[in-house]
């Protein structure tokens, strides 16, 4: 078991392993692009079904708070505004 454990380890840190490319430079060249698109909208249909969602929830979940407010309110129970 020892032996396997070295060669597990050697092929797990060895060179020989699967090397990933690098894509953070294409990224790179991608979201600097001048290209007069907003950030959001330069990832492609992804990002931006994304960014639309975070949106929604983020004003409906504001909008869910203030509601949630305005019912506990003190102030509506007693009649003064």
């Amino acid at each position: 078991t020892r032996h396997l454990f070295s060669f597990l380890a050697h092929r797990a840190f060895s060179s020989s392993a699967r090397q990933l490319k690098n894509k953070v430079p294409e990224a790179q060249k991608l979201f600097q692009a001048d290209n007069g698109l907003p950030v959001h909208i330069k990832g492609g249909t992804a990002d931006v079904l994304l960014y639309r969602a975070t949106m929604t929830l983020t004003i409906a979940g504001n909008g869910m708070e203030n509601c949630h407010w305005k019912s506990n309110c003190s102030c509506q129970t007693h009649g003064v505004q």
